[in-house]
Formats: structure tokens, C-alpha cells, sequence
């Protein structure tokens, strides 16, 4: 990949028959507020601003601590932002809007 800032969005969406989605979710959201990443939780996905191998072990805990709470499924969709020579920051993307 690159050695520069990357953005990535997560989504995880859990699966369960017994348990609230939003319950689920907020496992993730504690990985990630835990894990010292820059991030912006939205609506719909968390965006997460770093090394790209970085983020990833977080995502990788994230959609795990997902499984351990108890769903029995997860979707997970990821939005990368990188480039080859330069970072991709939060400050370009305006997230302050």
C-alpha cells in the first residue's frame, strides 16, 4: 500500500436474531475509541484516519469484538482513500462541516 495517511471508512453491519444491531455496533465503536486512531463516527460508518496496516488491525478487533458479543453474521464494508506519494487527511475532506 503506502507509508502515507490513509482514510478508510468502516461499516459493520452485525447480524443476530436475539440482539439490538445498535448494541452490536457500539462493541465496534468501543475498539475503535479505544484503539487512539483518529476517527469520525457517522450515521452510517466510522472514518478513520492513519497507516493504512494500522487501521486495518483495528478494523480486524473491531468486526471480532462484533462476533464475541454475539452476532452470528457480520457485512463489513470498507472506503479507502490513499495515494502513492502524499497523505490523505480528515483537514482535505471537511469532516468539520
Amino acid at each position: 500500500m503506502t507509508d502515507h495517511l490513509t482514510t478508510i471508512g468502516l461499516q459493520i453491519i452485525p447480524k443476530s436474531k436475539a440482539l439490538h444491531t445498535y448494541d452490536l455496533v457500539d462493541e465496534a465503536i468501543e475498539v475503535i475509541q479505544a484503539s487512539g486512531i483518529k476517527h469520525q463516527i457517522t450515521p452510517f460508518e466510522t472514518v478513520m484516519e492513519g497507516k493504512y496496516e494500522d487501521i486495518m488491525k483495528v478494523c480486524d478487533r473491531a468486526q471480532k469484538a462484533v462476533l464475541a458479543a454475539g452476532a452470528e453474521e457480520c457485512l463489513v464494508y470498507f472506503r479507502i482513500h490513499y495515494r502513492k506519494d502524499a497523505d490523505v487527511t480528515f483537514e482535505e475532506k471537511r469532516l468539520d462541516r
